[in-house]
């Protein structure tokens, strides 16, 4: 008898542990897309460019730097935050140089901001209104656009893009120490 009673309890047990597990198998689970950028995650993105941002990242080849692009779209105005690395194999400051020409005659330096980062706005058709941010950590050379294609963008004010394309270099060029 005690051993019957014994064979039932084991037997309730595994009963209790498949139905468990088939309870478990039907419970909906939420994943996380990967996010393959090193100096960015979509949530950080998201807060600076004022809305949920989808991610995407090309690794970097031979002859094209890493770039992570995130973008956030409403009914009347996409905005978008790139993240362009570049490692150098020679010496970096020439390829930041010439960089920094495409911000015209006075960008606006950087302080403590990796070793070198110059900021300057950005009015161009194709590129729509923004900032951008080029330097350099170490061997590396960045380069961070924020922009909009609402010339009103009541969350990128001229203002608005000068705090956050200053607080994407912090983080981007902290990441990249």
């Amino acid at each position: 008898m005690a051993n019957d009673s014994l064979g039932r309890r084991k037997a309730v047990r595994w009963v209790r542990l498949i139905g468990a597990g088939l309870i478990l198998l039907g419970v909906p689970t939420t994943t996380l897309a990967a996010n393959d950028c090193q100096w960015m995650n979509e949530a950080t993105a998201s807060g600076l460019l004022g809305g949920n941002a989808v991610g995407a990242h090309t690794a970097s080849t031979a002859n094209q730097p890493a770039v992570c692009t995130f973008t956030q779209s409403a009914s009347d105005v996409t905005r978008v935050l790139r993240i362009t690395v570049d490692v150098t194999k020679d010496d970096s400051h020439p390829r930041l140089m010439k960089l920094e020409a495409g911000c015209g005659p006075n960008p606006a330096p950087l302080r403590a901001i990796g070793n070198e980062a110059m900021a300057c706005q950005v009015d161009e058709p194709g590129e729509g209104r923004g900032a951008r941010v080029v330097g350099r950590v170490r061997d590396q050379v960045f380069e961070i656009l924020i922009t909009t294609t609402r010339k009103d963008d009541p969350i990128l004010t001229r203002d608005a893009l000068r705090i956050r394309i200053n607080t994407a270099a912090e983080q981007v060029s902290g990441n990249l120490f």
